[in-house]
């Protein structure tokens, strides 16, 4: 599993593949705006990566799940982090990716910006 700028975090998105690739432009972009958004990066999704969402710094306010799906992944982080924070999907189907700015959009969303 990879973590990425997620030690001050309020944010985390969760993602792997292609989305994660995307989610880590999103992150880099918002931190240039000073906003404090992380990455949580599954590399294998089996078995999942159970350790490291219970390792997450206490600054974590919500978990934004983004995926090329229906969000199969939101209830391995709600289980993982034993729904001790909100969790909402971003995603898209079809073989479409949701694209940066989306996310950066959805981040601030959450932060109520």
């Amino acid at each position: 599993c990879e973590c990425y700028m997620v030690d001050d975090a309020e944010v985390l998105i969760a993602a792997y593949g292609t989305t994660a690739r995307i989610s880590r432009s999103a992150v880099n972009n918002l931190r240039a705006e000073g906003l404090k958004v992380g990455m949580i990066r599954p590399i294998t999704l089996w078995p999942y990566p159970y350790e490291a969402f219970k390792k997450l710094p206490s600054t974590v306010k919500h978990i934004l799940v983004s995926e090329m799906n229906a969000g199969q992944m939101v209830d391995d982080v709600k289980v993982a982090t034993g729904c001790k924070y909100p969790v909402s999907f971003y995603g898209r189907m079809g073989g479409f990716a949701p694209s940066v700015g989306e996310i950066e959009n959805e981040c601030r969303r959450i932060l109520g910006l």
